[in-house]
């Protein structure tokens, strides 16, 4: 059983995706922490992964035997050139190793990249019935700056986005 004593954060190689993927894919079709209905290609996930760049960067918490445990990422929050320094994060734990401190890790780490990188806020679109990662942003000084009712559907049901922006 992992812990966030006995893991290791680092930048996410080309050999992480299959692990990433897989980590994802989970959430894809039991939760509604993404609004994606079908499962992620590898092949997909290797292009969102050439997307990233030093700005941009994808890091993984692996344990001492390099099993990833979770992983998290800044990405463009739109392609329009104002919004350069203004990133959006995502993070994802593996659903056997949630609750133990992994995906406060992965956020604080995004965070002082960000804050290297000189980008200038965060941005996290997080569905209204996720409490844990509502928390999990709130603990990391992020506060909620609009709710979008309604604008996805998964599950059969109507979701919710609450916006959350931390200033860096």
């Amino acid at each position: 059983m992992a812990t966030c004593k006995d893991m290791h954060i680092r930048t996410a190689t080309i050999d992480d995706l299959l692990a990433m993927n897989d980590i994802y894919n989970h959430y894809v079709l039991h939760s509604t922490s993404t609004y994606q209905t079908e499962p992620e290609t590898l092949d997909a996930r290797r292009a969102w992964f050439s997307e990233h760049d030093e700005k941009h960067p994808v890091i993984v918490a692996s344990d001492v035997a390099g099993a990833v445990l979770g992983w998290g990422s800044l990405s463009r929050f739109h392609a329009r050139a104002a919004y350069a320094r203004t990133v959006e994060n995502s993070i994802y734990v593996h659903h056997h190793h949630q609750r133990r401190g992994i995906g406060r890790a992965l956020l604080t780490e995004l965070i002082s990249r960000a804050c290297a990188l000189d980008h200038h806020t965060i941005i996290a679109g997080i569905d209204a019935d996720q409490p844990a990662s509502l928390a999990l942003h709130a603990a990391g000084g992020f506060t909620q700056v609009a709710r979008l009712d309604e604008v996805g559907h998964k599950f059969g049901r109507w979701l919710h986005v609450i916006y959350m922006q931390k200033m860096l």
